[in-house]
């Protein structure tokens, strides 16, 4: 049951995030939209584990790693690190 509940979490998480980027309500490269990505990928990852189903798997573990990436991208972005610095 808590397999089950978990793969409809993430399930929700990925498609409130398509929805969210879809009507510009948060954007693409923002924390939010990462984050839910990851957790939907992560919970629909271990779900699809359960139940045998490799190819769910191995396509939810590189979307999470897209999406750590682009998280660890909007953590230094606003450490202020991800920044170009002017061109004098």
């Amino acid at each position: 049951m808590i397999v089950t509940v978990l793969g409809w979490s993430g399930a929700a998480a990925l498609l409130v995030a398509y929805a969210l980027v879809s009507r510009q309500r948060v954007a693409g490269d923002g924390f939010t939209y990462q984050a839910l990505n990851v957790y939907g990928a992560a919970a629909v990852s271990v779900n699809s584990a359960v139940h045998r189903a490799w190819p769910s798997v191995g396509l939810n573990v590189v979307w999470i790693g897209i999406g750590v990436v682009a998280l660890r991208r909007v953590a230094l972005r606003r450490a202020g690190r991800g920044t170009q610095a002017p061109a004098a």
